[in-house]
This record gives structure tokens, C-alpha cells and sequence, in this order.
């Protein structure tokens, strides 16, 4: 399967953005299971965005939406002067994110060590019967180390992009060829059992493909990488049909492109979950999908008249089109029963905006994160250091009726939780924070403070900006 999928398009009309605020956004969006995280980060002249789309709950997404930017920002980047060695920097950033996670549940796989020599010896059933309570937390346990996430990160640098993902979220760049039209460039493959090139990887390691197949999954996911999940990772041999595997089946390996010259040509860049694709797949049975959103978004660049307001619309009018081919009844309908959580994320570059809303700033703790549509508003390229105003960013999340905290949608979809998330309230799986509601630091933030402090004294921040 190609690294690319390139397509040509005709002309369009927009696209979304809202600009990178100074330092680290560490503390995400919602924490909700299942959940999305995006964010956002300037930090010393370099951009960082990323969606995080957790399974079997949202503790790995948490940890990684917060280690991830740690691991490539805080000084690895300095003196790193070659596309290669920035692809390094990624590719051991992505495993010390699972590192570190797996270092997190050392007390849940030790426990599950102690409740499996309990039963051990034991058939399911006979487990059940003399010991259902000692069955019932095992399996609970099971279920939280078997969290995982699929990563999307997108880093610029010295005017050149770089894309490091796992899992099946999705980036695209669309550029502008001589020709004044748009070309759609996947810079992302989806790492699943429907990738033939990940179907071979599978059957080097001995696995039998046509079982993976027929089961349409492997263990309990479509996806073939991603960070944590620990069942299919170090556990993958308490699974029968992966147990012939000569090594873990399931990896955090990011696939990596870039560097990407940032030129006149680059109109803007979109990072999404696969709920927004997969959304309009379902709904219209299409194969052109890249298109399609692709369009949306320059459709709606043109008619709103805030950053925003255009993100927002993008993901309210997927919602829609799902929904409305649900009602429509039918066979087709069928395959709208259920919507994923959706998370889109927009870089401009040289793309025009026609009708810019301005609006006063308020000073945000880069720390604390972006929380609801009202708080990304207020970013304006006045917070940052050295800001190039044509270059904005606009990030936009919507959950499902009974996740969403901030947008609540009329809609069909079930999803796997039943409690509401406030926008501003910390997952129960999230980092410890301090008293100030800042996190704990594992490594030394001295530099950054260090930058906040200059920004004050050059007058780009104000005296009371608390970081």
C-alpha cells in the first residue's frame, strides 16, 4: 500500500485554524472513556499538534495527549539539524510514551499475576463458580490494562512538517498545483487488518492471516499499532491465534513523513479521528472521502466568519449527513447505527481567510489546555513570541450525546459510557497535578519558565500570566 494517496481536486472555498499558544498544552480536552484528546503547542519556535483516540477507555490517550509533547520538545530537538535525525527524535518518542505507560500499570499486571495464580489450574467455568469475585476483578482488570491509543502527531520545525502516526487517525496537506488546483496529499496509513502491508508483517511473524481475517480483528482490535494496550503487547501470548507470533504482533513503530518543505504551494493541513472519516464512509458509501472533507472544510472557510466557527461547522455538518442516512431508514442505514467521537484539527498556512473575526485575548496557562470552543476563540497570534500571522490553527472535538460536556447533538448513536464529562474536569486515569492544578513535573521545566519570563519582559505576555 502506497505511504501517499494523492488526489486532484477542483478549487475550493476555506478551511479552519486557530493559532498555537506559547509552551506546552499538556492538560487536554475532555477525559471521558473512549475519548478523543487533541492539542496544541508553540514551544521555542516549534509547532506541535496531536490527536489522541483512546480504546477500552481513555487512560492510555490521557497519558500520552500529556507525555508525548515532553518527550520531543523540552531540548531533544536542539542541535538536530537533518530530516533524520528529527525522525529519531519521533520514532524513540513514541516508545518511551509506551514505556512510560507500561511503567504506570506495573501494580495492575501485578495484579493480575496474583489473581490468575488464584484460579490457576482452574477451567473458566469452574473459576466462575468457586470464585466469581476473584473472576469479575480480573476481568477488570484485563479491561484497564488493555487500554491503548491511536497517535497522530504533527511537528514543524525550521519551516518543514513532520507526521508520525499510529493507529488510524488520519492526516492530509492540501496543496495547490500550478494549475491553481488542489491537490489532497494522506500523509497516513491506517494501521489495521485491512492494511495488506501489515497483513504480510503479520504472516513474517507466523501468524495465520486468513484467521485474522475471518475474525475481523486481532485479539480485541481492527488496529495492527499503537501505544499501550498491554494485553497485545507483552500479554498477546494468552491469545490463542497470536500466541505463534515469534514476536509482539501489536506495535507503537510510528510510520513517519517529513521533513516537508512548508512553501507557497501548502495551503493548510487537517489531522482527524476516524470517527470524522469513517462517519461520511458509512454514510455515503463513498471512496473519496479525503475529497469530501476536504471541500467541507473550504466550504466553510468562506461562509463563517471565526476560526472557530468553521471547525465547529465541519464536524456539526458530518454529524448531520451520518444522522440523516440513520433516518432514511433502509439497508444503508445500517451501517449508520453507531458514530465514533470525533476530533478534527486544522493547520493554515497559506490559505485565505475572507472574513476574520477578531477578538480580545485573555492570558491562558498553556499548561491547563484547551477546553471547549469558547477558550480556543480567544488565542490570537498577539499570546505568542514571534508568530507568523498567516499561520493559525483551529481545533474542534465532538462527542456523542452522552459524553459531551460542551456540544450536545440529538443523535442515534450509543456509545460505551453513560456518564457526562465537565470540560474542565481531570480523567480519574490523568497525571497528578499540584496545587495549582499544574502537573507534576518528571522532567525539568526550568527552560520554559524561563521563556514566559522573557515573553513578560518583551511585553508579549502580560505581568499576571500565570503558566
Amino acid at each position: 500500500m502506497p505511504t501517499h494517496a494523492e488526489m486532484n481536486v477542483r478549487p475550493g472555498v476555506g478551511l479552519t485554524n486557530v493559532p498555537a499558544s506559547l509552551g506546552l498544552t499538556l492538560g487536554l480536552v475532555h477525559s471521558h472513556p473512549t475519548q478523543l484528546e487533541t492539542g496544541f503547542s508553540r514551544w521555542g519556535g516549534h509547532f506541535f499538534y496531536g490527536v489522541f483516540d483512546g480504546h477500552h477507555g481513555s487512560r492510555t490517550s490521557d497519558f500520552a495527549a500529556q507525555r508525548m509533547p515532553a518527550e520531543i520538545l523540552l531540548g531533544q530537538l536542539d542541535g538536530k539539524e537533518t530530516d533524520s535525525d528529527v525522525r529519531k527524535i519521533l520514532q524513540e518518542a513514541f516508545h518511551a510514551v509506551e514505556k512510560g505507560f507500561f511503567d504506570s500499570i506495573d501494580d495492575l499486571l501485578a495484579e493480575k499475576i496474583t489473581l490468575q495464580l488464584h484460579i490457576h489450574g482452574l477451567s473458566d467455568y469452574q473459576a466462575y463458580t468457586k470464585f466469581p469475585d476473584i473472576v469479575n476483578q480480573l476481568q477488570d482488570v484485563i479491561r484497564e490494562i488493555s487500554a491503548g491509543t491511536a497517535a497522530l502527531v504533527a511537528l514543524i520545525l525550521k519551516n518543514k512538517l513532520y507526521v508520525a502516526s499510529v493507529g488510524d487517525c488520519r492526516a492530509l496537506l492540501v496543496k495547490t498545483n500550478s494549475d491553481g488546483s488542489l491537490r489532497i496529499i494522506q500523509l497516513t496509513t491506517n494501521h489495521d487488518i485491512y492494511n495488506e502491508d501489515e497483513l504480510l508483517r503479520l504472516s513474517h511473524l507466523g501468524l495465520d492471516i486468513e484467521k485474522i481475517r475471518q475474525g475481523n480483528k486481532l485479539g480485541s482490535l481492527h488496529n495492527t499499532r499503537c501505544i499501550g494496550n498491554y494485553m497485545l503487547k507483552g500479554g498477546y501470548t494468552e491469545f490463542d491465534f497470536l500466541s505463534d507470533a515469534k514476536e509482539e504482533p501489536v506495535i507503537a513503530e510510528p510510520q513517519i513523513q517529513g521533513g516537508i518543505e512548508i512553501d507557497k504551494s501548502c495551503q493548510f493541513l487537517v489531522l482527524m479521528s476516524v470517527g470524522v472519516y469513517k462517519s461520511i464512509e458509512e454514510a455515503t458509501g463513498t471512496s473519496q472521502v479525503n475529497e469530501i472533507i476536504s471541500e467541507m472544510v473550504l466550504e466553510q472557510f468562506h461562509m463563517q466568519s471565526t476560526l472557530v466557527g468553521v471547525a465547529q461547522a465541519v464536524v456539526d455538518k458530518v454529524v448531520r449527513i451520518h444522522h440523516d442516512r440513520f433516518v432514511s431508514g433502509g439497508e444503508e442505514a445500517r451501517r449508520c447505527e453507531r458514530r465514533n467521537d470525533m476530533t478534527l484539527l486544522v493547520r493554515k498556512f497559506n490559505q485565505p481567510f475572507p472574513n476574520p473575526l477578531g477578538s480580545p485575548l485573555r492570558p491562558v496557562s498553556p499548561l491547563m489546555g484547551l477546553h471547549s470552543p469558547s477558550d480556543i476563540s480567544q488565542f490570537k497570534t498577539g499570546l505568542s513570541v514571534n508568530v507568523n500571522p498567516t499561520v493559525e490553527t483551529s481545533v474542534y472535538s465532538v462527542y456523542s450525546e452522552a459524553a459531551s460536556a460542551t456540544v450536545t447533538y440529538s443523535t442515534h448513536t450509543e456509545t460505551s459510557s453513560s456518564e457526562s464529562s465537565s470540560p474542565f474536569q481531570s480523567s480519574k486515569h490523568s497525571l497528578p497535578l499540584d496545587s495549582d492544578g499544574r502537573l507534576l513535573p518528571y522532567v525539568d521545566f526550568s527552560s520554559y519558565f524561563q521563556l514566559v519570563e522573557e515573553a513578560k519582559l518583551q511585553g508579549h505576555l502580560s505581568e499576571d500570566f500565570i503558566p
